[in-house]
């Protein structure tokens, strides 16, 4: 099979494989589309994110769709042929986490595209059964692909607690930030407000369901008041600007992974009483954000703005340095299946 291999930092190199055998439990997946996350574009520009260090030849992507063709031991022959969107997270089964249901903190996770694990930019790939999740045909492929990212989101907004009436502050408009922003509208939040630098993000943020947008250069947000600030930037100054926005009892959560280490303002959160957590991945997210796709409340297709072969992997990377880019999908193999989703 074709792989798009990191070798070293800034040079990816198309290299033939062998096609993976599934393991019991596992399917075999013929890939169809690849997100690109930002984590891959760090992954290689610098060949590292915090302590995952690329040290060997990797293939990155983690945001991923497909159709199974081939079963492990165990696994129903009735699922080759079905389109799947990958959870790209193999958690060990004992761990304390996983067994209290809290894999994504499982401390011995295998997850796509963090060293050593390979990802999906490659013709097939091979998961857990239970962590290929079967989408219906007006699910397209690039949104499959996409209901990783979403799970991001679905993973903030319930830590938010945002529910029916909630008033929610968004930090950050890029990928990440606008499918929080949907989700919320989602789960019933009615003021929506998202800061960003960049006016062009900002204008996308509205279009996807913002109710304000501001410019933290200039517009002060502490008097918002909001229920919930969820932090999708990483920004040491939003940060300590969207928890000055909250509510007595309200929640906050951070989500973008930026400074290892920020200064925050401990007398605001323990004089309003503020619940401050983080995320860090999802779990259990899937058929929330298949319910939200199938119900058109949330739409990702409209977010990917190019797409590129899987030849094209290194540009692919690099388009989040075009002005208007909000997400690039890769195609290694699109299914027919999936141009009914999009038309």
């Amino acid at each position: 099979m074709r792989a798009a291999v990191l070798v070293e930092p800034g040079r990816i190199e198309m290299e033939e494989r062998p096609v993976p055998e599934p393991a019991p439990g596992d399917v075999l997946i013929r890939v169809a589309s690849v997100g690109v996350c930002g984590s891959d574009a760090h992954y290689y520009r610098e060949g590292r994110i915090g302590e995952f260090v690329v040290e060997s030849p990797l293939v990155l992507g983690h945001e991923a769709s497909g159709t199974v063709v081939a079963v492990g031991e165990g696994v129903p022959a009735e699922r080759v042929g079905q389109r799947v969107s990958i959870e790209p997270q193999r958690p060990d089964p004992g761990s304390a986490p996983t067994r209290r249901g809290d894999y994504n903190l499982c401390p011995h996770m295998q997850f796509y595209a963090t060293p050593p694990v390979d990802g999906a930019l490659c013709d097939y790939v091979t998961i857990g059964a239970h962590f290929a999740h079967p989408v219906p045909d007006t699910v397209s492929d690039d949104a499959a692909a996409l209901c990783e990212p979403l799970s991001v989101g679905i993973a903030a907004v319930r830590k938010a607690r945002v529910t029916a009436g909630s008033s929610v502050l968004v930090s950050g408009a890029g990928p990440v930030g606008i499918v929080t922003v949907q989700v919320a509208r989602a789960f019933g939040a009615v003021d929506i407000v998202v800061t960003d630098l960049d006016e062009h993000r900002c204008e996308v943020a509205r279009r996807f369901g913002a109710t304000a947008t501001f410019d933290p250069r200039s517009d002060d947000t502490s008097d918002l008041r909001v229920d919930a600030y969820i932090d999708a930037s990483g920004s040491p100054a939003a940060v300590d600007s969207g928890i000055r926005a909250v509510r007595p009892g309200g929640t906050v959560v951070l989500v973008g992974s930026g400074a290892e280490t920020m200064p925050i303002p401990v007398q605001v959160i323990q004089n309003r009483e503020l619940v401050l957590t983080g995320v860090f991945r999802y779990a259990n997210t899937w058929p929330t954000a298949l319910s939200l796709l199938e119900s058109g409340r949330v739409d990702l297709d409209s977010m990917v703005t190019a797409h590129f072969p899987l030849e094209k992997s290194v540009d692919a990377l690099e388009s989040d340095r075009v002005p208007g880019s909000i997400k690039a999908v890769v195609h290694v193999s699109p299914t027919v299946e999936a141009q009914r989703g999009t038309e």
